[in-house]
């Protein structure tokens, strides 16, 4: 559950609006193909994730009033399905608004001047175009097939400013006492009503350019898609959560400089574990320090090479006495915007992530009890946690909170792709090229046959942090090990792709060599499964059989993304 303050008055109220997804009133499920359109269509939802803005109350005599800065992120799979306003005048009102998409202002608004936790946040709520400028006010992604044919992908993204949408319904709310509405929006009405949508017959994506009917329909559909469902007369108040205190600041520290490219989102960096010199520093060292591992043959650095974009050039890499683990050594750059750690996401924060390594038989093999006791073995290194902690005793989690803090300040944001976009550099026309058909949605029915890299790959950040099914051919768990969802096989990180000339070989078991085979898998070799990314899913069974010029383009234009620093 979350919060959006707006306090305009001195005697105030809180409203809590929820908005449950439904199919036919039935709550939706996500990944279940067992839903039916009015055209005999049957189809699953892998996401349903929108923004709401332009929330208003009217009054009895019939006066809006306008929470102008109140925005809100919707998401089925985060199960992000509450608004709270606070700060309400005291009194009854008649009817409640508010705006699918935001307002033009914010659409065009610079995103790297978004606190972390804001809805508008791109790197919350990945519903933002980057290169492009603005946001998807709703994306409805899944899968649908008709009869018994093999399941297809759909991706329906509505967007642009003339396509933002008002919601308004009557709803007697009597704001003397904290109250609330239950709102439902039903997808079936989204799809079939007024303006009913055919898969096959009408097309499996839109971005929303002028003149689709897609997007077209889809607007007359939202209007009658949320009905309120329920007002509840009083909700109880909202828990204050404690302030954040950070852990074991010493009393003299130097505050580190934490620096992004401009294009970035803000991160949501620790608050616990706020950036100092002392820590960082004492990370550094750590991240190269062999005695992590039980034989002192290895650090973490063994296997995250600086000059190879923190990874090792191997397909899998390999631990102490020549031990093979089964994945792929990930980049170590830009973590301060992730929020799940390895291929599978098992760990859920970077000081998590840190301490699995060193305790795994097949990597570094010890025990955090015995890393600590070497560490403490040395006058330099009781020191060193003393000036970065206050105190000198050496823990696990003075280990992982160092570390942290090392790893946070890897960054990748200045490469010629970067200056080019800033204006100090120039692309060639074969780079350009390929950099249009990374931006460009395969989409034959508007006559686009672009290669659709962006929808994982988008944004300044080169990914959008979640995991995908990409088609590789083989049996793996991937994160269904993890959340224990048979929906989640096949499923892995989707990895930046900054610095991916130098992160060779590729995909989470190393198995492609070189760039061009990459591009080749997802021109002609998607291994379809019921789990394949709808991205993936609605382009043509036999591929999308990119020409070898612009093959070449796409491998010119990712060479573009290589840090200049490299």
């Amino acid at each position: 559950m979350w919060m959006l303050l707006c306090a305009q008055f001195a005697q105030a109220s809180r409203l809590e609006v929820s908005i449950e997804p439904v199919f036919n009133g039935e709550p939706l499920r996500l990944d279940s193909l067992r839903y039916e359109t009015s055209v005999g269509e049957t189809l699953s939802v892998t996401r349903l994730s929108y923004l709401i803005s332009g929330v208003a109350l009217q009054t009895a005599d019939g006066e809006w009033i306008e929470f102008p800065k109140v925005n809100a992120w919707m998401d089925l799979s985060s199960r992000r399905h509450l608004l709270q306003l606070d700060g309400i005048e005291e009194a009854s009102y008649q009817a409640l608004r508010f705006h699918i998409g935001p307002d033009a202002t914010a659409n065009a608004a610079d995103v790297s001047a978004i606190p972390a936790g804001d809805p508008l946040n791109p790197n919350l709520n990945g519903l933002h175009w980057s290169w492009q400028g603005g946001y998807i006010f709703m994306a409805l992604e899944g899968h649908y097939r008709r009869g018994n044919a093999e399941p297809m992908g759909y991706g329906y993204h509505l967007a642009r400013d003339r396509n933002r949408t008002a919601i308004s319904f009557s709803a007697p709310l009597d704001l003397r006492r904290n109250a609330g509405v239950q709102i439902q929006f039903d997808v079936a009405s989204l799809l079939n009503a007024p303006r009913p949508l055919s898969f096959d017959k009408d097309g499996t994506a839109t971005h929303s350019r002028d003149g689709d009917p897609i997007a077209a329909a889809l607007v007359a559909n939202l209007r009658g898609a949320f009905r309120v469902n329920r007002i509840v007369t009083e909700v109880s108040e909202a828990e204050a959560q404690p302030p954040v205190k950070p852990i074991d600041l010493p009393a003299k520290f130097t505050p580190y400089r934490f620096t992004m490219s401009r294009t970035f989102p803000v991160p949501d960096l620790p608050r616990d574990n706020p950036l100092i010199v002392e820590r960082v520093s004492l990370g550094d060292k750590l991240f190269h320090d062999p005695r992590l591992s039980r034989d002192g043959s290895i650090s973490c650095a063994s296997c995250h090479h600086a000059d190879a974009a923190f990874t090792d050039g191997l397909k899998v890499s390999r631990g102490i006495e020549g031990r093979s683990g089964d994945r792929n050594a990930m980049p170590l750059f830009n973590l301060a915007w992730k929020r799940e750690f390895f291929w599978d996401g098992r760990a859920k924060s970077l000081r998590g992530q840190v301490l699995m390594p060193i305790q795994d038989h097949r990597e570094m093999d010890e025990t955090l009890e015995k890393v600590c006791d070497k560490l403490a073995a040395s006058p330099e290194d009781v020191r060193l946690f003393g000036q970065a902690f206050g105190s000198s005793g050496i823990t696990a989690e003075k280990v992982s909170l160092a570390l942290e803090q090392y790893l946070l300040t890897l960054s990748a944001r200045d490469s010629r792709f970067d200056r080019a976009f800033a204006g100090k550099a120039t692309l060639s026309e074969e780079e350009k090229r390929g950099f249009e058909l990374f931006m460009t949605e395969y989409e034959p029915r508007t006559g686009q046959l672009g290669a659709d890299c962006f929808h994982c790959h988008g944004g300044a950040l080169f990914t959008d942090q979640q995991f995908h099914d990409n088609g590789l051919e083989g049996d793996s768990a991937g994160r269904a090990r993890v959340t224990g969802s048979a929906s989640d096989q096949g499923k892995f990180a989707t990895p930046s792709l900054r610095n991916v000339a130098l992160t060779a070989p590729y995909m989470h078991d190393g198995r492609f060599a070189t760039l061009e085979e990459v591009i080749e898998h997802y021109s002609t070799g998607i291994h379809r499964r019921p789990t394949l990314d709808p991205n993936l899913a609605k382009h043509p069974e036999t591929g999308l059989h990119l020409t070898d010029p612009d093959k070449a383009a796409l491998v010119a234009f990712l060479k573009t993304l290589t840090d200049e620093g490299q």
